[in-house]
């Protein structure tokens, strides 16, 4: 019997999943939390007090219904449950993976200050692989409404625009650069946080339900503007912020200095990166310069490729990191190390002109800046130097310009290259849209999917005054 609703959390300890030992998760690239059973998943949703004003639900970026699925879990109508998250959220079983919930949902659930949070991203997680178990999760097409819509990129934006256009009755062809569809939730995010048979499972999904995927395909290369808007009644651009910021030191072209993504990249999939040749890692000191969550899945990733030791230089405290608190704990329990209040301000080569050793200097925080975090400053006499073999420059991303010789200039950009769209998510540009990184720069996979959203009702707008 499951306690009285409003007095369970007294009663009943949070849970975490199940997680695997530190020392076998490291010889492997498999996800390191595996579900709840059945008897703890209705322990743990039954921990939710069900307040009036569900502040959980403001905390998600999607407003999932987060009260009335927890509610249905601690019954065991589990199936329910995970239908009520489906209907808010393209893809509930990878956001319950990523996304940062102690910032978001569980941050703001009001048993904050009182006791743990509910554990709500395992218990979406449960609901919904529980669904997936049972082949209970509709991949159903709505009847054809006449009209070509194209997404490009098929990344968390372009994937969950694909599957609401198709709940709308659109044709919808997917256009992506690389040879695999998924975007940065294949070749960015690393398998231990979300295994690939996962986005396969909802690509697979979206063919079942007549999306096309047409791969190897760049945009602005192999695909003009003019070919979209001639071939489509609309158009979802979703590629994404993928050019690295560049670090601003002295050193930072020297060999072994490379950026984040191509990276995590060539450890993620099987085909060639940019044309960068094969990183070995193994044996090597690696420093990873920056504090978010690229930055742990850099150090998390060389770990497991055999470096002897992994370090982070970041120049805030643990406090003002902007990284997962869950993945700043299972870097440590894997064994990278950080480095806080450290600025890198050069990079230095031995006599062979290999790296050796990053210079930095001691920073010291003073009053916050515009965004409220502590503004960093040199502490004078404080230079000290940090021995390296590679280092990883996770210092964040752009979007990438568009090239200067396609027709996608007619695209009103802003001065850091992210698109700018209106109310409805609609460019400069009629009947273009787009949403997620390409737009906002580098941000949550759940606010591409919460853009991606937003765009396809400002699709269906259009496109219904168009034909009407």
């Amino acid at each position: 019997m499951q306690p009285d609703s409003t007095h369970a959390w007294e009663i009943i300890d949070r849970a975490e999943p199940p997680k695997r030992a530190a020392a076998e998760r490291v010889a492997d690239m498999l996800e390191i939390y595996s579900h709840y059973d059945e008897e703890t998943a209705r322990e743990q949703a039954s921990r939710c007090i069900s307040c009036p004003y569900p502040t959980c639900v403001d905390g998600c970026p999607l407003h999932n219904r987060i009260p009335e699925w927890l509610a249905l879990t601690a019954e065991g109508r589990f199936l329910e449950a995970a239908a009520i998250s489906r209907s808010t959220s393209n893809m509930p079983e990878i956001c319950s993976r990523v996304c940062p919930q102690e910032r978001l949902c569980e941050g703001s659930c009001i048993l904050n200050g009182k006791t743990e949070p509910v554990s709500i991203g395992a218990i979406e997680r449960f609901i919904n692989e529980y669904a997936f178990r049972q082949n209970a999760v509709e991949t159903a097409q709505a009847p054809h409404n006449g009209l070509k819509t194209a997404v490009i990129g098929s990344g968390p934006a372009g994937i969950a625009a694909a599957d609401q256009l198709c709940a709308l009755g659109y044709e919808v062809t997917v256009f992506e650069s690389q040879p695999l569809p998924g975007g940065l939730l294949v070749n960015g995010i690393p398998s231990f946080k979300l295994e690939k048979t996962i986005v396969g499972r909802r690509i697979a999904m979206l063919k079942d339900r007549g999306v096309t995927f047409r791969l190897g395909v760049t945009l602005g290369k192999d695909l003009s503007l003019a070919e979209l808007l001639r071939d489509f009644s609309a158009v979802f651009l979703a590629v994404g912020a993928q050019q690295a910021k560049p670090l601003g030191i002295p050193g930072e072209n020297l060999p072994g200095v490379l950026p984040a993504l191509p990276f995590l990249i060539q450890k993620n999939v099987d085909f060639p990166v940019l044309d960068i040749p094969p990183i070995d890692v193994k044996d090597k000191r690696v420093a990873v310069l920056g504090g978010g969550d690229t930055a742990m899945d850099c150090l998390r990733t060389a770990l497991r490729c055999g470096a002897s030791e992994a370090v982070c230089l970041y120049r805030r405290d643990l406090a003002n990191m902007p990284g997962s608190r869950k993945e700043y704990s299972n870097a440590l329990e894997e064994g990278a190390r950080f480095q806080f209040l450290t600025n890198p301000t050069a990079i230095e080569p031995d006599e062979r002109g290999e790296i050796a050793r990053i210079r930095c200097v001691r920073m010291e925080l003073g009053a916050p800046d515009a965004g409220g975090r502590r503004k960093p400053a040199p502490v004078p006499g404080s230079e000290f130097t940090v021995p390296a073999d590679i280092v990883i420059g996770a210092y964040g991303f752009d979007p990438v310009p568009f090239p200067p010789e396609s027709d996608l200039g007619r695209i009103q950009c802003n001065k850091w290259g992210g698109m700018v769209v209106d109310e409805n998510q609609m460019t400069s540009v009629p009947g273009v849209f787009s949403g997620g990184d390409s737009v906002r720069g580098p941000s949550l996979v759940v606010h591409a999917v919460r853009d991606a959203r937003s765009a396809v009702e400002g699709m269906h707008r259009y496109l219904t005054a168009k034909t009407q």
